[in-house]
């Protein structure tokens, strides 16, 4: 049954956060954050899979150290959604991130302070066509407007904020912005994105800083995104929970399609973005895999990997894989390779083992499954791929090199 959003959208200018339209009438995006240590390579790829299956459109990483620069280097070209940096205290570190290839960055007004430093960044981010989010916090700003504010948090003291920080932007011609002003409390998170509504056409994110851990974080954070959101306000969202940040995306997809904000899907299909070791045209699979299932009642998430070096771990949340590998198809049921199929009939076996599972479910599909010589066949492919195109194809060391000559 289709939902009528309560209230018209307000009209917002478009950026893009990768190949992810924010604002400007697109849909209404849903975002959560790795907690892993970006220096972590593999597992904070595998957190990204688990996000990107669960409803993430964006994902955000800290980076806050050179060792996070550097792993940033080589989980961007291996990502299925667009990836951005979190900005803390040092500014070089932007530009570190940029080297890396991020899709966006998130500045904190309250913690680069010096007006050349931001502009310094926001140069780079327009060389790059990279936009940035400003991020603020009601706990973590300025001294200065603590104390023009009578020493406390307000909706105006977070919005001039902002608006300072769209300044230093402005002054280098920089326009490719969208705007936070989070707060703990939902009343003043609530006034604060109201009132920043009414001054800027920018696209806003939205979301209850430190929420806290569920229930009561679901709550607090379903009560400021949603009343914005039946406003017409908001262009993107993030549930900021202590917890799993699965839980999150979950979340915010949940809510969004509640609201008839977003449409409700059958399968989740998602597909790495292809880089140099992909096997096969994996735009190509995943688009005739979409086709394929259709309006198919099945409430799988479904990844389509480029290659089987990478792609059964980084999608090991998924219900259902398939990576390519050697001409093959290498087909995994949450995370364990369970067949091998020719090339071309990659697609029909998805949509063959999709429908068993949701008749019979995953414990039963890997039940039918020689699991043992599966994973045998694809460790072998695997190998034979590293020895051919070696350990690096997406060029991530020379990345890395230039972040450390900063």
């Amino acid at each position: 049954m289709d939902i009528t959003p309560v209230s018209e959208r307000r009209i917002t200018r478009q950026i893009m956060v990768g190949n992810v339209p924010v604002g400007g009438g697109a849909p209404i995006t849903v975002q959560s954050m790795t907690t892993t240590k970006t220096s972590d390579v593999e597992g904070t790829l595998q957190q990204i899979y688990a996000l990107a299956a669960a409803g993430a459109d964006i994902v955000r990483c800290t980076c806050n150290e050179r060792a996070a620069a550097e792993g940033l280097a080589q989980i961007v070209p291996r990502s299925p959604v667009p990836i951005i940096a979190d900005i803390h205290h040092q500014y070089k570190m932007a530009l570190a991130a940029l080297d890396a290839g991020v899709h966006c960055l998130r500045l904190n007004p309250g913690n680069i302070r010096k007006p050349e430093h931001i502009k310094t960044v926001a140069e780079a981010c327009g060389e790059k066509g990279v936009p940035i989010r400003i991020g603020v916090n009601g706990g973590s700003l300025h001294p200065d407007l603590y104390e023009k504010y009578g020493g406390t948090v307000t909706a105006d003291a977070m919005v001039e904020s902002a608006q300072q920080e769209m300044a230093y932007f402005d002054e280098v011609g920089f326009e490719d912005i969208k705007i936070s002003v989070k707060a703990s409390s939902v009343p003043l998170m609530i006034e604060a994105y109201r009132k920043l509504s009414d001054v800027t056409d920018h696209p806003l994110h939205l979301g209850v800083t430190e929420a806290g851990p569920p229930p009561n974080g679901l709550i607090k954070s379903t009560a400021g995104i949603a009343t914005l959101l039946a406003e017409g306000i908001g262009d993107t969202i993030r549930y900021s929970l202590t917890a799993d940040p699965v839980q999150e995306a979950r979340a915010g997809r949940t809510l969004l399609e509640s609201m008839g904000l977003r449409e409700r899907k059958n399968v989740d299909l998602i597909a790495c973005p292809s880089c140099g070791r992909a096997e096969i045209d994996v735009y190509d699979v995943a688009n005739r895999a979409l086709e394929a299932f259709g309006e198919r009642k099945i409430p799988l998430q479904v990844a389509v990997m480029g290659c089987v070096v990478n792609g059964p771990g980084e999608a090991r949340d998924a219900d259902l894989g398939i990576a390519a590998g050697n001409k093959r198809g290498h087909l995994f049921v949450k995370g364990q390779n369970v067949a091998v199929v020719p090339e071309d009939e990659m697609v029909d076996a998805l949509v063959e083992w999709a429908e068993f599972m949701h008749e019979h479910g995953a414990e039963a599909a890997l039940a039918r499954a020689d699991t043992v010589k599966a994973k045998r066949e694809a460790d072998r492919d695997r190998d034979m791929l590293l020895e051919k195109q070696g350990d690096d194809v997406n060029d991530a060391e020379a990345k890395v090199d230039l972040i450390r000559k900063r």
